[in-house]
């Protein structure tokens, strides 16, 4: 072993209030997409051993947080966010060396699970239930809400900060122990998440986080008998897999998969806004967002000028090491995600109809030569049931698909597999309501992109893209909370509600 790596930092599991190494003694190493000579850091390879004293620490900590006073537990979130704040800056530069995206958007990262720490803190003091006239008298009824037990989660490297808040927060305010398991590719988010949430003064064993593979750590983190929701967001072959293994035991799951969004662009659009959505939405994070505007459909009417303006401006933009603050795009976060958009932009350029307009190729420059670059890419003349127009990419690859009018666009919008997010560019207020109600996915933005949801409402998207529920906002504490319906009779008597002749 070099002396460069025996520099490098070794993290550790956190399992019961303690950082410790793996069962395994093996590690696994973290690196910097946009300069694979970069050493971030070693990371436990951790197995079945390892989830299951991770599960027994969840639990031995479960009956005394579930006690804790809700307003009580919100406070260590509130604190939480306070120290995140503090550390925007250090945590947003490392997860940009892990993750790849632009500091700018690395520090959006952070600032979303500041946002949630402090939303889900405020939800402390409600986490409403109801109260109710009894149909007999002298009888009171309400309902409470109770935490599910302990909850799995299993994390995505794109969002590595703030998909884990958007899971973990809810989850605690509502009285909930964890178990999560980040991606391989961007572990050290999670670990200095939970390391503020430990600062912030949370109890031992409420939260805890293994390292490691899907197989040799995921996997038997969904099937412990001990664990009673798994949270999952990642790819749909993946959440076919964690469905099926919760189904047999009746465990509550909630799963997040992909998307294939769309901008509609209208004949009466303002052009040039919507070509600037439509860069951020294809582009902004390398396209590896759920949410990324990957389908562009333009009404015939203003296509040319559209393609013309989109192209142009996606061959300016600057890809490179995203901690430099003129950058405006960084690479693909590893390099079988990259390997994986090449493939597509292979796929259309072998397609009859599609015109390849901008970009189309890996980068290997001086600048780029260490890392996994792709140009901004940029299809034209493309049929909405193409390869690249109907599965999921995850990288810098935009189709633009002509339209003849907002209920073909609808249409061409509609005919995907995924839900979850789509956007309309029209000034007539009209148009914009027929596509709010008539697109069927979970999220829609009028006049802006399809990216930039915001903490305090649901998060979540429609047919293959999840299976019904909603992180984020109140949405979420129905995730990770049960009813509990009440029923105090003080009557003195027994009453038989709906079988009572009750006459007064």
């Amino acid at each position: 072993m070099s002396k460069e790596k025996l520099a490098v930092q070794t993290y550790n599991n956190y399992i019961g209030g303690e950082w410790v190494p793996s069962k395994s003694g093996k590690t696994f190493d973290n690196i910097n997409p946009a300069d694979t000579r970069e050493l971030i850091g070693h990371f436990q390879d951790s197995t079945a051993e390892d989830v299951n004293m991770a599960v027994a620490a969840a639990k031995e900590a479960a009956n005394s947080w579930r006690l804790t006073p809700a307003p009580r537990r919100a406070e260590i979130l509130f604190k939480a966010g306070q120290l995140l704040l503090e550390r925007k800056e250090a945590y947003s530069r490392e997860m940009t060396r892990e993750m790849g995206k632009v500091l700018k958007e690395t520090r959006g990262d952070v600032q979303e699970a500041v946002d949630m720490a402090f939303y889900m803190g405020g939800e402390g003091r409600r986490l409403y239930g109801q109260t109710t006239p009894a149909e007999m008298p002298n009888k009171f009824a309400m309902s409470i809400r109770q935490p599910v037990g302990i909850c799995a989660m299993i994390t995505p490297w794109n969002f590595p900060m703030a998909i884990p808040s958007w899971k973990l927060m809810a989850a605690l305010v509502c009285g909930n122990t964890s178990v999560i398991k980040p991606a391989t590719y961007t572990p050290l988010s999670s670990v200095n998440l939970v390391k503020t949430l430990e600062d912030a003064g949370l109890p031992k064993g409420v939260v805890n986080l293994v390292t490691g593979g899907g197989r040799e750590a995921g996997e038997p983190l969904m099937k412990h008998n001990d664990v009673r929701l798994i949270s999952f967001t990642g790819s749909v072959g993946v959440g076919r897999i964690v469905s099926e293994t919760a189904a047999p035991a009746f465990k509550h799951c909630h799963l997040e998969m992909g998307g294939k969004n769309v901008i509609l662009v209208l004949d009466d659009a303002n052009v040039d806004l919507a070509v600037e959505g439509a860069i951020w939405g294809g582009f902004g994070t390398t396209g590896q967002r759920c949410t990324a505007a990957s389908r562009v459909v333009v009404h015939k009417k203003v296509y040319k000028e559209f393609i013309e303006k989109f192209a142009a401006r996606a061959r300016t933009l600057k890809v490179g090491n995203g901690l430099d603050d003129s950058v405006e795009m960084g690479p693909s976060c590893n390099e079988g995600q990259m390997n994986t958009v090449l493939n597509y932009i292979d796929i259309g350029k072998n397609e009859d109809k599609a015109t390849l307009v901008a970009g189309g190729n890996r980068l290997t420059g001086e600048d780029h030569k260490y890392g996994y670059f792709v140009e901004p890419t940029i299809f034209g003349d493309v049929d909405a049931k193409m390869r690249v127009a109907q599965e999921e990419i995850f990288g810098p690859v935009v189709s633009v698909i002509p339209c003849d009018s907002l209920e073909h666009a609808i249409e061409i919008g509609n005919g995907v597999e995924f839900g979850l997010s789509a956007a309309i560019y029209t000034q007539d207020v009209n148009r914009a309501f027929v596509a709010m109600r008539d697109m069927y996915t979970g999220i829609f933005y009028v006049n802006s992109s399809t990216i930039g949801a915001e903490v305090h409402l649901p998060f979540g998207g429609t047919k293959n893209t999840g299976n019904g529920h909603r992180e984020a906002g109140t949405a979420a504490l129905e995730l990770f909370s049960e009813w509990k319906s009440i029923y105090v009779d003080y009557s003195g008597k027994l009453q038989k509600a709906q079988i009572d002749d009750w006459q007064g």
